[in-house]
């Protein structure tokens, strides 16, 4: 019995896909069952931590913002050039110590640097998902993303409900929650070590390596590379070293080959977004995930408002649980839809988009916490619908490498608006505007967004129509000219 156990270990740790995939899902697992996370503001503002919840709206939560921003654009590039493995354990240590401060440490500054720790966390997480994408081959991309995918969806699920779980019928307090969660980031740091290190990625070290030649090789003759990338250097770039000290020349090369990367990065994300498709999704994408993390981020603030976790039975958990639900159908939903998105995409963005900003709406208005409750519910799971059909359109006109650095540079303008509400709206530097009427401005935001894509939808759909309209009158000419000639040549030879 024994051995065969170990002779399945052996076969599983020698696959080229099954073993890197089992331990990055125990890892998006662990890392992602965080009973205390839906607690969060209940957690600081009660009697564990004693903040104010302006000290935790205007200056705690705002840190996570800025310090995302920040670490966004230098970990991508990072994740790639260290090749994930370093990247993904450094998100542990951030995790680790996120949670270690939450329980231990107390006061304003304390609790800031804890959100920068958590900034690094999310900053990171993309390397959880491109480390997959370096280890396996392409045959196995679609089932290992979803496994990936569908592992931390799993795990949200389970964290949430497990956190309601303990809260409402074992009276558990937040502190313990947050201990739980230590449990399991831990687990998490632990199985990072046992990921196999990739020897290539996406951008960095490519299997046909995308540098600029440095002198001639023994393989290649100067200046001529199998890869389109090399073709976008400048010549300046590739210039000759032979008077260089020998020692130096490798640092040179990396330096060289950096600058390489860089200057493709930039002229692919320009033709990305020449596409006026992927233009206008884009668009949706950065202005929509803006308002959505702005929402998420201070969604516990408003249901304490609402419902005072002092006085009232807290069901955060319970809702968190149920939200990653609806999203899972939802996104699971798109993929049984078979509409044309060329023609009904940004109608579908603006009509989702108008759901959105009208459950943001009430949330503001209502006084009830479960109409409150029911709101953020449409709003997440409309939000899931939509990204995953941007996704699916945006990944479909790009190769991997594209879609990774437009996802990135999406991402990266999403935070920076996010940042600008935030300075504006949130920081007690800024307008610092009660939580009520933050809701406000963000029902406000959405229906701006519905309001572009329902109009632009309107003059595509009415472009579409003109263009079938021309063409259809084209053929009806080009019939008569043929009828006419036919009747002339008939009546010649009569």
């Amino acid at each position: 019995m024994a051995g065969r156990i170990t002779d399945s270990w052996r076969k599983m740790k020698s696959s080229e896909w099954i073993f890197p995939t089992l331990i990055l899902c125990i890892y998006g697992f662990f890392s992602m069952m965080k009973p205390s996370e839906a607690f969060l503001t209940p957690y600081l503002a009660g009697p564990d931590k004693n903040l104010t919840i302006n000290e935790v709206t205007q200056h705690i939560f705002p840190v996570w913002t800025y310090s995302y921003l920040a670490l966004l654009f230098p970990v991508f590039l990072i994740t790639d050039y260290v090749r994930y493995k370093p990247v993904i354990i450094l998100q542990g240590i951030s995790f680790l110590i996120t949670w270690l401060l939450l329980l231990f440490a107390s006061g304003v500054p304390a609790m800031q640097v804890m959100e920068f720790f958590y900034g690094m966390v999310t900053a990171t997480e993309v390397a959880y998902y491109a480390y997959i994408y370096s280890v396996v081959s392409i045959d196995h991309y679609q089932k290992v993303t979803s496994y990936c995918r569908s592992i931390t969806l799993v795990a949200l699920t389970v964290g949430s409900m497990l956190g309601q779980l303990l809260v409402s019928l074992a009276h558990v307090s937040y502190f313990y929650l947050n201990a739980i969660t230590l449990a399991s980031v831990s687990v998490a740091f632990i199985s990072s070590f046992f990921l196999p290190m990739t020897q290539k990625s996406m951008f960095f070290h490519r299997t046909s390596s995308p540098e600029a030649s440095i002198g001639p090789t023994d393989k290649d003759p100067p200046n001529v590379s199998n890869h389109h990338w090399d073709k976008a250097v400048p010549t300046t770039s590739s210039v000759s070293f032979q008077n260089l000290p020998v020692h130096q020349l490798p640092k040179v090369q990396e330096q060289n080959r950096f600058l390489t990367v860089l200057f493709q990065l930039c002229k692919d994300l320009k033709k990305c977004y020449s596409t006026k498709k992927l233009f206008y999704w884009s668009i949706w994408w950065a202005l929509a995930t803006a308002g959505f993390n702005q929402v998420l981020n201070y969604a516990q603030v408003l249901w304490d408002h609402k419902a005072p976790s002092h006085s009232s039975q807290v069901y955060n958990g319970a809702v968190e649980a149920i939200a990653t639900f609806l999203s899972s159908l939802a996104s699971l939903g798109v993929g049984y839809v078979k509409v044309n998105w060329d023609l009904t995409g940004e109608l579908a963005l603006g009509i989702f988009s108008a759901l959105d900003a009208g459950s943001l709406f009430l949330m503001h208005l209502t006084r009830n916490i479960w109409a409150c409750y029911a709101g953020y519910l449409v709003f997440k799971a409309c939000y899931m619908l939509l990204i995953t059909i941007a996704t699916f359109q945006i990944a479909v006109s790009l190769n991997m490498e594209r879609y990774a650095l437009l996802f990135g540079f999406n991402n990266f303008i999403a935070l920076l608006i996010q940042t600008i509400v935030t300075i504006t709206v949130v920081d007690s530097k800024g307008l610092g505007l009660d939580i009520e009427t933050q809701f406000l401005i963000y029902g406000s935001y959405f229906a701006v967004i519905a309001g572009i894509f329902l109009i632009r939808s309107i003059f595509t759909i009415i472009s579409i129509k003109c263009q079938k309209e021309s063409k259809n009158l084209a053929e009806n000419l080009q019939n008569i000219e043929a009828e006419e000639q036919n009747t002339n040549g008939y009546e010649i030879r009569l």
